[in-house]
């Protein structure tokens, strides 16, 4: 009421002991249940568990699959799908490459990446990049607050956003099919929009302001995302651990796969801690590293050369646009510069040899445990099936779905208990990882993983004299590759198949692989599983289940995070 002056002050403290007191309460439960049971009703239980083991690991009949409508091999296209591409580089002697895509129709809309390079940066900074691409659009720019920004994006566009890129590329001399060494990528931040044709020249001109005049001098601001970002980062590592398990295993494997997980992963996390600090206590040099990181990527005299504009449209789109094109590649920062741009495809990027020094320190070949408050565990293992300059078949694509929608979800998931089982394999790299989600087991998820290549080589007899299982898992592998993409979806995968330097004939021959995929190929897939180079483990989940798994035999090296 008016004039009341009481109040109630209640402060809430998490527990440290709270997982301690519920696996207390759950365990006391169940021996009291149990101790209520005859000998008889324990041993129907038993019998009853067994029984249903037996049919969640048993395989459907064939006339029982013989119901379910599929498609033949006979019924599947055998030619990739390649969309169109124009690369034209330095044009109108503006030194940036201009990439088109002519789609048949795009209903008037223009759909724009526009990336910039970022290997002149320095490897300490790389955190700080996915802040810096949410405070272009987030803390308004030029004369323009947050909200006049937010709002003009809205009203004239379809939407803008700032992502970075590492992606790998194909080494100058290598075989396409060939895995790389992980010392070839092009790194680039890219502003993405989409806008009608008519209004072309604000998308333009909003991607202009944002690279050139974003506000960096937000400190509450800043402080505010690092906050958000801190916490959204241990809620998911908690909900989703096993992405931040695969990147950590990737981060031992390869260049790229570090860098990833630098700047969103694990490490990543204790970044932002670091850099949350810093914001709130040295403000000027926090600023000054930001202020750093724009005046690198847009450097005078070699900034041009990095660049590329990306756009996909119908043909009336590109023509109409045109005029808002050659403004907008006469305005960007920069000049025409004749000084050599590093060649990312024929000398390593610039960032591997310190990268690799790091990697030895900061996430060395080891199992890792990530303790956090959970009731479940998410379970990676990973390591290396090929090593640089071997070949991989199509096959590959065929036997890993096959793996993540037979075994490991038979396994993992339904005997298991898991919500998910599944697996992940990069032909690019080699690198191949089991993952389980929500699971509610540790040692025996890694005995089924370790059981994988085993299991494999069986399959791979049992398909001998089962063509159509081996038609089913083909099929479901070529669903995957033939996935319906929407225009940007088309434009950008062709400027990824560009970047990569991936040629049509390469992807032709991986799709024919991939149709052809034969019993054999999964013998061979299974005995690499066994001899696996440099597998490890990462898995997030709680103390005690870290310590009832050390009693099992597997130990790990232990770290908290939340």
């Amino acid at each position: 009421s008016v004039g009341e002056y009481h109040r109630t002050t209640i402060e809430m403290v998490p527990s440290k002991t709270l997982e301690a007191e519920q696996e207390k309460a759950e365990k006391d439960r169940l021996a009291e249940i149990k101790a209520s049971l005859s000998d008889d009703e324990l041993q129907e239980i038993i019998d009853k568990t067994t029984e249903l083991k037996k049919l969640q690991g048993a395989e459907d009949p064939p006339e029982a699959r013989a119901t379910i409508p599929s498609l033949e091999l006979n019924d599947l296209t055998r030619e990739t799908t390649e969309y169109p591409i124009d690369v034209k580089e330095n044009e109108n002697d503006s030194g940036v490459t201009v990439v088109r895509h002519e789609l048949g129709s795009t209903s008037g809309i223009a759909y724009v990446n526009f990336g910039v390079d970022l290997s002149g940066l320095s490897l300490d900074d790389l955190p700080l990049l996915p802040l810096m691409t949410r405070i272009m659009t987030d803390t308004g720019a030029g004369e323009y607050s947050d909200v006049a920004l937010q709002r003009r994006i809205g009203t004239h566009t379809g939407g803008v956003d700032v992502d970075n890129m590492i992606t790998g590329v194909k080494k100058e001399g290598a075989a396409q099919d060939a895995v790389g060494e992980g010392k070839h990528f092009v790194s680039k931040m890219f502003i993405r929009g989409k806008a009608t044709s008519d209004k072309v020249d604000e998308l333009f001109s909003i991607f202009n302001l944002i690279l050139t005049d974003a506000n960096l001098d937000s400190q509450s601001k800043v402080v505010e995302m690092l906050k958000e970002t801190r916490t959204r980062l241990e809620a998911s590592v908690q909900s989703a651990g096993h992405s931040y398990c695969n990147m950590r295993l990737s981060a031992r494997h390869s260049v790229p796969g570090y860098i990833g997980e630098k700047m969103s992963g694990l490490t990543y996390l204790e970044s932002v801690k670091e850099i949350l600090k810093q914001a709130e206590e040295d403000w000027p040099a926090l600023l000054a590293r930001l202020e750093k990181i724009r005046s690198t990527i847009l450097d005078e005299t070699s900034c041009r050369a990095g660049m590329v504009l990306d756009i996909t449209g119908d043909k009336n789109v590109l023509t109409k646009i045109q005029p808002s094109v050659d403004k907008f590649l006469n305005e960007i920062p920069g000049k025409p510069s004749e000084a050599k741009y590093h060649d990312f495809y024929a000398e390593e990027h610039p960032w591997v040899a310190e990268a690799e020094k790091e990697m030895n320190e900061i996430v060395p070949l080891d199992d890792e445990g990530f303790v956090v408050p959970t009731q479940v565990s998410y379970v990676g293992k990973g390591g290396l099936l090929y090593e640089p300059g071997e070949s991989v078949s199509g096959s590959s694509t065929v036997i890993s779905k096959f793996l993540r929608t037979g075994y490991l979800w038979d396994n993992v998931r339904v005997i298991g208990g898991a919500y998910g089982g599944f697996c992940t394999f990069a032909p690019s790299n080699g690198f191949f990882s089991y993952l389980s989600y929500r699971d509610p087991n540790l040692a025996t998820t890694i005995d089924v993983y370790d059981a994988t290549g085993d299991a494999l080589i069986a399959a791979a007899e049992e398909l001998e004299n089962d063509p159509d299982a081996l038609a089913t898992a083909i099929i479901g592998a070529v669903g995957d590759l033939d996935s319906p993409l929407s225009p940007d979806q088309k434009g950008w995968l062709s400027l990824q198949r560009w970047l990569r330097r991936e040629d049509a004939e390469y992807r032709q021959k991986f799709r024919d692989e991939c149709l052809n995929t034969k019993p054999s190929d999964f013998r061979e897939f299974g005995e690499r599983l066994k001899n696996m180079k440099k597998g490890c483990l990462a898995v997030v989940s709680s103390k005690s289940a870290f310590e009832a798994a050390a009693e099992a035999g597997k130990s790990m090296t232990l770290k908290e995070v939340v």
